[in-house]
């Protein structure tokens, strides 16, 4: 279930939400090999089942930048606005890839709103997005999202 926001001082008292988790996505050869396809990536780790089945995972694992990817996949899912004039990627920061994410995994995505600052017109807020990997105590990957939103004026 989403989160909906429909004004600045409704995300400003959001800092340290919790928003839960999304559904869980199975994670596809298919789906790793299209990423391989887009960034040009074609490590056998990521590629060659019959190669990946004797490496170091047993397995093909998805790209760390591909799990990194979900995380604008789950965000609508954790959020939702209302009366939003604008809103941006602005980057990320501490970006981390404690466990690999065999194929076939299901993944999900847990999110917390970690900062929430106002920046002239412009709400700055700072999400933690966890993919995580079902049956594993460790995620597949930890960002810190960071994306700028402004509302439109509440008509009087």
């Amino acid at each position: 279930m989403s989160t909906l926001f429909s004004s600045a001082g409704q995300l400003l008292a959001a800092q340290g939400l919790d928003l839960g988790r999304t559904d869980w996505l199975l994670l596809t050869q298919e789906r790793i090999d299209l990423f391989a396809e887009a960034t040009g990536d074609h490590q056998w780790i990521h590629v060659d089942p019959v190669r990946a089945a004797s490496g170091p995972f047993g397995a093909c694992i998805a790209h760390g930048y591909l799990t990194l990817a979900l995380a604008n996949l789950f965000m609508p899912q954790l959020m939702q606005f209302a009366n939003l004039a604008m809103g941006v990627n602005y980057g990320s920061d501490r970006l981390r890839f404690p466990a690999a994410v065999k194929v076939g995994s299901r993944v999900r995505g847990h999110g917390q709103i970690v900062g929430v600052e106002v920046m002239g017109s412009a709400l700055q807020v700072v999400v933690r997005i966890s993919v995580e990997i079902e049956g594993s105590e460790r995620p597949g990957c930890v960002v810190d999202t960071i994306s700028r939103y402004t509302f439109n004026p509440i008509e009087q």
